[in-house]
């Protein structure tokens, strides 16, 4: 189960075409995030120079073809294939990666595929030269491009086993979505939860909520505005930033007791059932054995959460089921 996104390259202002590939080929490379570079490979191309190989090459379309580099031409192509934590391995992320690259610029463009593992989510950089391997012609981004490359992508998961979104939507924020209680908290968020944590311990005034937020690791800065700095974060974030009960004079009036916050309802550890699939309907649409096989184990993985649930409440005779309906109802 995997989310891409493809992104075009520019020179951008005040960087040079070298600049600018150099830029993104080192944070992709980076030797910290892809295991020392043994998550790193690549086609028709050397890794550790594949900047100056698309310059080069690009340097030989414009002596081949006549034509001359534009302002906004785009240089490389940067693609985003993020995974499902827990779900795949490094090396067969890498290779998935691999394969979409090839799939998509039908070997007629250099690319490096780089994988991640320094998040919460693996994730792989493909990064693939605008001016194809000839040096006579471009990658032309078309238009439903993000459509084609997820329809790619979710075949090589189903080929390799893995699960797929069956309907994804088209937002910016559906990966968070997806990840549902495995999304890893913001650094907002953490805040927020240290602040709880530290009234919950019965601070008796402001200057205990201060020493148990630094004895909770925070960095405390105090002025014109409260701010803290959480363990391992890059900056300070003022208070009155977060919620309406995180401002200084909130936690004043948490302290002394005039404002009561109500703690946190967390997630239920199982979740809900969700509808079958109509395999039938989806196979015409699709017409993948390996979509078919999934589905399958989707609707039995639904059916058995389905049994548990109406065991948990009781409701196993078919009568108590409909009663428990027309109450619902009502």
């Amino acid at each position: 189960m995997a989310t891409t996104r493809l992104m075009p390259l520019h020179s951008g202002k005040g960087r040079t075409v070298a600049e600018a590939l150099g830029r993104v080929t080192d944070y992709v490379e980076n030797p910290e995030k892809t295991n020392g570079g043994d998550l790193v490979t690549a086609y028709q191309c050397n890794p550790s120079i594949a900047d100056q190989e698309f310059l080069f090459s690009k340097r030989q379309y414009a002596a081949i073809t006549g034509r001359e580099r534009k302002e906004n031409d785009v240089i490389a192509y940067h693609l985003r294939q993020s995974f499902k934590p827990g779900e795949i391995t490094p090396e067969l992320a890498n290779k998935i990666g691999y394969d979409l690259a090839m799939s998509l610029t039908k070997g007629k463009h250099a690319f490096i595929v780089c994988t991640h593992i320094d998040k919460h989510h693996i994730h792989s950089h493909i990064v693939f030269n605008s001016t194809a391997i000839d040096c006579t012609r471009k990658f032309r981004n078309f238009w439903r491009s993000s459509f084609v490359i997820r329809k790619i992508s979710d075949m090589l998961c189903l080929e390799n086993g893995l699960s797929v979104i069956a309907e994804p939507k088209p937002s910016r924020g559906s990966y968070s979505t997806w990840l549902g209680e495995d999304k890893p908290p913001t650094v907002r968020g953490q805040l927020e939860q240290m602040i709880d944590t530290a009234l919950g311990q019965g601070c008796k005034d402001f200057d205990s909520f201060l020493a148990a937020m630094k004895t909770a690791g925070a960095e405390v800065k105090r002025g014109k505005h409260l701010a803290f700095k959480i363990p391992h974060g890059k900056r300070f974030v003022r208070c009155d930033s977060l919620g309406a009960d995180y401002s200084e004079a909130a936690i004043m009036e948490r302290i002394s007791g005039k404002r009561i916050v109500a703690p946190r309802a967390k997630a239920a550890a199982r979740s809900k059932p969700n509808l079958l699939i109509d395999i039938q309907a989806k196979m015409q649409q699709a017409n993948s054995p390996g979509f078919e096989r999934w589905a399958k184990i989707f609707n039995l993985k639904e059916m058995a959460k389905t049994v548990i649930y109406l065991q948990e409440k009781g409701l196993t005779d078919f009568g108590e089921l409909e009663k428990a309906c027309d109450a619902a109802a009502q």
